[in-house]
């Protein structure tokens, strides 16, 4: 029984990843649902073989009175702005002077606006997560971030035995605009923009408010 709750954990894990990240669907909604199904049935039977980590606990936290605080490793900081091309010569100079006028190579991209976010594997599995906070103390939302599809629960087993991965939760302008239509039509105040709908959404008390909404990472 062990091995097949296993084993559909990890298929389950799969497809999520196919699905959320790669794109890639090889299976029908339908055909999803059923291993879900059957893994929530078996974890039923067998409770003592259920872990936090199971694809079938992202939505299964109750709501808490109040986020509890994590201590970052490591500072978090944010982003510096640069506005003129003034700036970002200052910007190089000093970077230059940081590595000793050895040169470096640096790229361009586009930045996801949302909320910056720190997450910590233990084990191969996803333990806490948090929000940068002052950038020495954050919030815990672990119980949200499980139910963002896109993260993924457990890790390979090459992977360093403890890492944090840092990024940012984010939402998309067609979920963003779903999420205002459907709080439009129960009457209730719409978001200003996606960075505040997707921050917004991963800050409940209730996880299942989270999960009821479409942030990605």
């Amino acid at each position: 029984m062990k091995a097949e709750i296993e084993h559909l954990r990890a298929e389950i894990n799969r497809h999520n990843r196919l699905y959320y990240i790669e794109d890639n669907p090889e299976i029908s909604d339908a055909e999803y649902d059923s291993l879900m199904q059957r893994l929530a049935t078996l974890e039923r039977e067998h409770p003592e073989l259920l872990t936090p980590d199971s694809p079938t606990q992202r939505v299964g936290a109750e709501p808490l009175s109040a986020f509890d605080t994590v201590k970052h490793p490591l500072p978090m900081l944010s982003l510096a702005n640069a506005f003129t091309e003034t700036d970002l010569d200052e910007w190089y100079a000093r970077t230059l002077r940081l590595v000793n006028g050895a040169g470096f190579d640096f790229v361009c991209e586009l930045k996801m606006d949302g909320l910056a976010v720190a997450l910590t594997y233990e084990d191969g599995r996803f333990v806490t997560g948090a929000t940068r906070g002052d950038g020495i103390y954050g919030e815990d939302i672990t119980h949200n971030l499980r139910t963002v599809r896109s993260i993924p629960l457990t890790v390979p087993s090459d992977c360093p035995a403890r890492f944090e991965a840092r990024g940012e939760v984010y939402m998309t302008k067609t979920g963003f605009e779903k999420l205002n239509l459907a709080r439009s039509r129960q009457g209730q105040p719409l978001f200003a923009n996606p960075r505040n709908a997707a921050a917004g959404s991963v800050r409940q008390l209730d996880p299942r408010l989270t999960a009821e909404r479409p942030p990605d990472i």
